[in-house]
């Protein structure tokens, strides 16, 4: 399943208490796992750790976030809502 999900793809939770929330995705945290953040109830520092097979993959991605990922520069909380707005006010 590695590599199915990149760095600042959104993507939406199928299963737990956070079901129907969307995410964007910080990177893995193991082969089947990812770490996702909302910037707001999950922050950049404190992200939610989630099973792949729990998430609805969706092909969007948040571009600042992904850029600065792929840089190595930090992400922060406003850059992720930021982005999550913009994708989601551009319909789903």
């Amino acid at each position: 399943m590695l590599g199915t999900v990149k760095p600042g793809q959104l993507v939406r939770s199928r299963a737990g208490r956070d079901e129907g929330v969307c995410y964007l995705v910080l990177g893995y945290h193991d082969a089947r796992r990812v770490r996702v953040t909302d910037g707001a109830r999950r922050p950049v520092t404190r992200p939610k750790i989630k099973n792949l097979s729990h998430l609805e993959i969706i092909e969007k991605v948040g571009e600042d976030v992904a850029a600065a990922l792929a840089k190595g520069e930090p992400v922060t909380d406003a850059m992720v809502r930021k982005n999550l707005a913009a994708i989601l006010e551009g319909g789903r």
